[in-house]
């Protein structure tokens, strides 16, 4: 009996082994999925450009003499800095020069012979002056006094033109100096030399009012910049002067610029084959982050509408079309219905449905994942 039961006991075991072995080899296998905790933070509703946006000085000129010649002073290269009133080029200009010269002469002795000419005109009127006080005594004729006030006329008429000629000797030198001005070629703020399309001895051609040129100097003042980018006209009316706004630049990673929206187109770009869109310019905040900047990067905003601390969270990317996620309950996977309330591309508040700490599943697009699936952590889905 005792053999029996003995050999009643090892046929349990070796049955429940066996049991064991089958249910290990059938029990289906977990899905790898990545999770991430529901937890409090803070949500901002946001609304981004449409396309890249670029950094853009404040100040940039393109400058161009107003008349063409050959370049015979340059004192710029590109990258130099240059002072508000600095000489950048100046065309040859000798014939201008010796014009101003030649003026110069002609309006000293005009000047010289104006001072002569009213002198005498001086000495004439004191003369008839002198002979009308002696007409009333009767000691020269009528006919001696009238001579003497018809010279003293003619001679006051004779100065007066002696003035004016020059005055006009004086303006032709102001003319011809602002014909030299246009030779030159003079920074009109601090900045740096972006570009110089020109060598010396070239000759310069000036572009012809509302004709698109090459610019001989390309000034850039790097003490301001801001980002001007496309937004979509839908959100365009949302958008408001002064609302704060994130910007990132490719060249710095994920690095992130505080700004504040201080313009906004008055019109929407219609630009063929693409969306229509409202430009906006962000200022940045911090005058510091203005040292790392140059003009011509890409850039990315982001207009933050709203932005509250709320009790749980979850980033956007687990929520589903249809507002629902998943739930990764021990190692079963809960699809679940949620209410959200501010949501952007980083992050959701979700109102009903998960609770802070629970976990819910990021990788939605993983094969399997669906409601009741068999689930573990993994690094990553492959």
């Amino acid at each position: 009996m005792r053999r029996l039961i003995k050999w009643l006991l090892i046929l349990l075991v070796v049955a429940l082994i066996g049991a064991a072995g089958y249910w290990q080899a059938t029990k289906p296998r977990p899905i790898s999925v990545t999770v991430a905790a529901a937890e409090p933070g803070v949500v901002e509703k946001t609304i981004a450009n449409t396309r890249a946006g670029t950094v853009e000085a404040c100040r940039r000129a393109h400058l161009s003499p107003s008349v063409g010649g050959l370049i015979a002073v340059l004192n710029v290269r590109n990258g130099d800095f240059v002072r508000q009133g600095d000489l950048l080029l100046s065309l040859w200009n000798k014939d201008l020069l010796a014009e101003i010269e030649l003026s110069r002469a002609e309006a000293k002795s005009a000047k010289a012979n104006a001072r002569a000419t009213c002198l005498t005109a001086e000495v004439a009127q004191r003369e008839a002056n002198r002979l009308l006080k002696l007409k009333k005594s009767g000691a020269v004729s009528e006919e001696t006094v009238d001579r003497a006030v018809t010279d003293a006329s003619a001679r006051r008429a004779s100065c007066d033109a002696a003035e004016a000629s020059t005055a006009v000797s004086a303006s032709r030198v102001n003319l011809i100096r602002t014909r030299l001005d246009r030779t030159r070629l003079v920074a009109p703020f601090d900045g740096v030399v972006a570009t110089v399309h020109g060598e010396l001895n070239e000759y310069v051609t000036p572009s012809s009012p509302g004709m698109g040129g090459t610019p001989t100097v390309d000034l850039i003042d790097t003490s301001c910049f801001h980002v001007t980018a496309p937004i979509d006209e839908v959100d365009a009316p949302r958008v408001m002067l002064d609302q704060p706004a994130r910007v990132t630049i490719d060249a710095f990673g994920n690095r992130e610029f505080a700004g504040t929206v201080k313009r906004i187109a008055p019109f929407v770009l219609d630009l063929a084959s693409q969306a229509r869109t409202v430009e906006i310019e962000v200022e940045f905040s911090n005058p510091a982050d203005l040292r790392e900047l140059l003009a011509g990067y890409s850039a990315d905003v982001e207009i933050i509408l709203a932005a509250r601390t709320v009790p749980v969270r979850v980033p956007s990317e687990a929520v589903l079309e249809n507002r629902r996620l998943f739930v990764l309950a021990g190692d079963t996977i809960e699809e679940r219905d949620i209410l959200v309330g501010l949501s952007n591309w980083g992050w959701t508040e979700v109102l009903e449905g998960v609770t802070a700490d629970e976990l819910v599943v990021t990788s939605i697009d993983v094969d399997g994942v669906v409601d009741g699936a068999f689930a573990e952590i993994g690094v990553d889905n492959e």
